[in-house]
């Protein structure tokens, strides 16, 4: 079962999409407008994949 819930984006503010994916424990955000990317395990809380345009990194 998948559900999907409008949420802002913690990158930009835009409107994105959180869809969480029961069968595979995972949860995805992603906002069209800024390509930002997250998928987590809703398990285990681990980040699978990150991609977030314009957040700098720490060093």
């Amino acid at each position: 079962m998948q559900i999907i819930q409008k949420v802002r984006c913690p990158n930009c503010g835009s409107e994105g999409e959180r869809h969480y994916i029961s069968e595979s424990q995972i949860q995805r955000t992603q906002c069209p407008a800024c390509d930002y990317l997250m998928i987590m395990c809703t398990r285990t809380a681990r980040v699978i994949e990150a991609y977030a345009p314009g957040i700098p990194l720490r060093k």
